[in-house]
C-alpha cells in the first residue's frame, strides 16, 4: 500500500504554541537548543547517518546548512550525536 492511499491529504505542521513564561534564560536557551538538535538529528538520520561516529562537527554543519539552520555550536553538535546514539 502506498503512502498516498494512507494519508488522503498533505499533513499539515502542528500549530506552534508560545512557551511559558517565567522561566529562568537557561531554561529556554536549553530548550531551543534541544529542538535544533533534535531537527538535525532527523536531517541526519534522513541522510543515512546512523552511527554517532559518522557524524562529525563538519557533517553536522554541513546538514545544518541544507536544511536552513544557523550552524550549530559544539554542544550542539554533541547533543545530536547523544540524540542519534540512544535512538538506536
Amino acid at each position: 500500500m502506498t503512502a498516498a492511499a494512507l494519508l488522503p491529504t498533505a499533513p499539515q505542521p502542528l500549530a506552534k504554541v508560545p512557551l511559558p513564561a517565567g522561566r529562568p534564560r537557561a531554561w529556554y536557551e536549553t530548550h531551543n537548543r534541544r529542538l535544533k538538535a533534535m531537527r538535525l538529528a532527523i536531517a541526519l538520520l534522513d541522510t543515512g547517518v546512523y552511527h554517532p561516529s559518522r557524524a562529525t562537527d563538519r557533517k553536522i554543519r554541513a546538514v545544518a546548512e541544507r536544511v536552513g539552520i544557523h550552524p550549530p555550536s559544539a554542544t550542539t553538535c554533541r547533543m545530536v550525536r547523544t540524540l542519534i546514539r540512544y535512538g538506536r
